[in-house]
């Protein structure tokens, strides 16, 4: 156990693009790694990647990792769950850090089997213990509970986390880091998917984790009909639609738009809650908002608890008044 040291980051990258997922968990690896007295990592994995290297050490990391192979352009659960489980047996890292994305809700799992270790999903907290054990917090029961679970018999401990719960930590310009190529042991037979072509998703799809504006419905809009309402007033911010648990659950919207701890979490410069009560576990996946403004015609309502600016009353009045105010100043801006 004793040979076991160091964090790293599974940094997950698009088409050479780094997600802002892996930015957030290399800030709270920081953190994690000081409090440790041991080394930040990032293990890139791709084809023509080596580029995105400078950019891990100036959000963090002390050292990266450039698995660097044609056969790793693509992403496969095969192909990288080899590299980076042989990396690992090689190198010994203490904790193993991946976003809970697509990719590494599949890739995690994988690498876990093959190092007959643990693995915690979606988690939403990370801590080091008094006994130099990870603490990984994450919710329960649907969310009714907070759980924190340790993988005190296995190394690495691993686990993924939510996007958007952590901040990034500041990009430093200035920062110095080392990057060291690995050759990857891999060959065509070791991958058994092909790859012919690659199908993006709709572009209609929400992306609620990156937006800075976003606008919410939940129980109080009454339907379906009255997330039109909702969108009118995130189109008039450039924003984003988003839901509470019960307008999902109810099927007036789609579950992409679901923020709270079963949700999304997210972190916008701007947080619209209208017609929410303010649950805990909606104002869990909300309450890192940089401003929230609530509309709710409950002066009693728990979410105005938590907003920086408070609107009580019937949303599908004000909602139109703020549209209205927003065209307006838009409009002079213009003339």
């Amino acid at each position: 156990m004793n040979e076991y040291k160091d964090i790293w980051v599974f940094a997950e990258q698009r088409e050479q693009r780094l997600m802002n997922v892996s930015l957030e968990i290399l800030g709270e690896a920081r953190k994690l790694a000081d409090k440790k007295g041991v080394k930040a990592c990032a293990v890139l994995v791709g084809y023509g990647v080596k580029g995105l290297a400078d950019e891990l050490i100036k959000y963090g990391a002390d050292v990266v990792y450039v698995i660097d192979n044609p056969l790793l352009k693509n992403y496969t659960t095969e192909g990288y769950a080899k590299v980076i489980a042989d990396l690992v047996n090689e190198l010994k890292p203490e904790v193993i850090l991946y976003g809970a994305t697509y990719i590494g809700r599949d890739l995690a799992p994988r690498i876990a089997s093959r190092l007959h270790t643990g693995l915690t999903a979606d988690c939403t907290g990370l801590d080091i213990d008094e006994n130099g054990l990870l603490l990984q917090i994450r919710p329960a029961f649907g969310g009714n509970l907070i759980a924190t679970i340790i993988c005190p018999e296995r190394r690495p401990q691993m686990a993924t986390v939510r996007p958007g719960v952590m901040k990034k930590a500041p990009k430093d310009g200035k920062r110095k880091g080392e990057i060291i190529e690995i050759q990857a042991n891999i060959k065509e037979g070791d991958i058994r998917t092909q790859i012919f072509d690659i199908i993006k998703e709709a572009k209609s799809k929400v992306n609620i984790e990156e937006a800075d504006i976003i606008v919410s419905g939940g129980r109080g809009v009454g339907g379906a009909e009255g997330f039109k309402l909702i969108q009118q007033l995130a189109d008039a911010l450039g924003g984003v639609v988003g839901a509470s648990r019960a307008a999902v659950d109810a099927g007036w919207i789609s579950s992409d738009h679901q923020v709270g701890q079963t949700g999304k979490t997210v972190r916008p410069k701007l947080y619209i809650a209208c017609g929410i009560s303010g649950a805990i576990q909606h104002i869990a996946g909300m309450g890192n908002a940089k401003t929230i403004v609530a509309i709710n015609k409950n002066p009693d309502a728990p979410i105005f608890k938590v907003a920086d600016y408070g609107i009580v009353g019937d949303l599908f009045k004000v909602i139109p008044a703020l549209i209205e105010e927003i065209k307006r100043i838009k409009n002079n801006e213009m003339a």
